[in-house]
């Protein structure tokens, strides 16, 4: 059985361009061939406090700070960040929302992850599109995607969709009436 290096493996995270890991991505970067080395080796990283668990396999560095989009992305996948969320972070809704608010084609849930919540909510596989990869390495919505992922919740009484809110010269209106073609009558 092989031994692990903690020292050498924390100097890896460290330097890794990473900041949350699932067990896969712990043991590629770590070069752990075993899945049981690989989960004792993540529980001596978290007893050692290098490591934080903050859900269902999904991993921080406990004193490196991870965007919370990011988080989103990673612990619930797949899914990318929309609605509200993505709506703020273009400044096309001025409130920043208490949730991160994200789509999956998966069934709709909600976590809380330390002090933040996490929502994801189901859209059809047809209509989960839409979304770029950032610098920072999460999937968010183009700022049009935002709009119409909002506007079809509402349709469906599953969301508000508060237009007269939104800072409608962000956004591309023949982008928007494109991508509209691809859903549903919506509320628009």
């Amino acid at each position: 059985m092989a031994t692990y290096n903690l020292v050498k493996a924390t100097q890896t995270l460290l330097t890794s361009p990473l900041s949350v890991y699932s067990s896969e991505s712990l043991a590629n970067l770590l070069e752990i061939s075993k899945e049981r080395s690989t989960f004792s080796v993540i529980s001596r990283l978290s007893k050692s406090g290098v490591l934080e668990k903050i859900g269902k396999n999904c991993y921080i560095l406990a004193h490196k700070p991870a965007h919370q989009f990011l988080i989103a992305n990673y612990c619930f996948s797949p899914s990318y960040v929309s609605f509200e969320s993505a709506l703020s972070y273009y400044g096309i809704l001025s409130q920043f929302p208490t949730e991160v608010t994200s789509v999956t084609p998966l069934k709709t849930a909600k976590y809380q992850l330390r002090e933040r919540v996490f929502s994801y909510a189901h859209l059809k596989k047809d209509l989960f599109w839409g979304y770029d990869k950032k610098p920072e390495g999460f999937l968010i919505a183009s700022p049009e995607k935002a709009v119409l992922d909002q506007a079809y919740l509402a349709s469906k009484g599953l969301k508000s969709f508060p237009k007269d809110e939104l800072d409608w010269s962000l956004v591309d209106k023949k982008k928007l009436l494109e991508f509209a073609k691809m859903y549903p009558k919506l509320p628009l």
